[in-house]
């Protein structure tokens, strides 16, 4: 009877404390935090025993490899997250008798609480705490796809395996998933906001400034980054022949 007892009250405080939607964006952070850890740690630990270069990296070389595995875990997750809430689910659907700007749920606010990019925190905390825009703040956040490629690349150069097939094979990787997710898409996205003005000019002005210019910055970094990319994978091209 205890043990029932104690089952109930876990059940209890899960869903009326921190699965409430009051709780859910904090439940998430602190979520967010405790998985940054684990993976740090297990990342410390595989990369000990599986990878014998990991053993004569520099103190500083150590925390970035440990850091780009929490990056690529979190571009993985999120990325999933954001494809799902997009283009399978319709959460987002016109044809919700609520507005698609205004749309939520508990699993898209609960996602939006373990983003870590500091340049689109603002934004995203917006979407997260107040409940609007969600639907382009996760169109931004499947640029997250080229992330794991960028972090391999820097795996490879620091293994020693810059002359290697596999480092040219995934700067090519990375020149197709960054004009896909980093070019392409966003042109798509202002697109979106175009046909959907209607709804975004609804929000506060708070709101619309983030909407319109948060990824007006971030596409003129993808376009300065792209660019480099080109030079990059020429570069490298031209050493092979």
């Amino acid at each position: 009877m205890a043990i029932k007892s104690y089952q109930d009250q876990a059940e209890l405080l899960l869903k009326e404390y921190l699965l409430a939607d009051s709780f859910i964006p904090y439940t998430s952070i602190i979520v967010g935090i405790s998985a940054c850890k684990m993976v740090y740690d297990l990342t410390q630990l595989f990369s000990l025993v599986y990878f014998k270069s990991y053993s004569n990296l520099t103190k500083m070389q150590r925390v970035e490899w440990n850091n780009r595995a929490i990056s690529t875990v979190h571009a993985i997750f999120i990325t999933v997250i954001s494809l799902y809430l997009v283009f399978c689910s319709d959460l987002y659907s016109d044809h919700r008798a609520e507005l698609m700007i205004f749309q939520a749920s508990s699993l898209s606010t609960f996602a939006l609480g373990v983003i870590h990019h500091f340049i689109s925190m603002v934004a995203v905390a917006y979407a997260m705490l107040i409940g609007e825009g969600q639907l382009y703040i996760y169109m931004v956040l499947i640029s997250e796809t080229t992330t794991p490629g960028v972090n391999l690349r820097w795996y490879l150069d620091t293994a020693g395996m810059k002359r290697s097939r596999a480092y040219l094979i995934n700067g090519v990787v990375i020149f197709f998933a960054w004009l896909v997710a980093r070019i392409l898409l966003f042109m798509y996205f202002f697109y979106h906001v175009y046909l959907h003005y209607d709804q975004v000019k609804q929000l506060d002005n708070f709101g619309k400034v983030l909407i319109l210019t948060v990824p007006l910055v971030l596409s003129v970094m993808n376009i300065m980054w792209f660019w480099k990319i080109i030079k990059g994978l020429k570069k490298t091209l031209a050493k092979r022949h």
